[in-house]
């Protein structure tokens, strides 16, 4: 699977800085059943291959993989999506 673009790869990081909330949308991982769509975290980081690294509010971390996965950005006060975007 291609990484992003160097454009898409700065997008990115732009919009999912370090302390963001987001809402996990989609994740298909066999070893943790518990990330359902609907988790929350707080993004960490953006590595160079694109994948949003997240502190689950569930104690783990673990990263929303650029184009299998997909996070939103969330309104704080009501935990609802702000946009689709999910790395893809």
């Amino acid at each position: 699977m291609p990484g992003p673009t160097p454009e898409r790869l700065a997008w990115l990081r732009e919009h999912y800085r370090p302390g963001v909330r987001v809402k996990l949308m989609h994740m298909d991982d066999p070893y943790r059943p518990d990330l359902k769509a609907g988790t929350l975290g707080t993004v960490i980081a953006v590595d160079d291959i694109g994948t949003i690294h997240v502190a689950w509010d569930g104690g783990s971390s673990l990263g929303v993989v650029y184009g299998a996965d997909a996070c939103a950005v969330v309104n704080l006060e009501g935990g609802e999506p702000l946009d689709g975007t999910d790395g893809t």
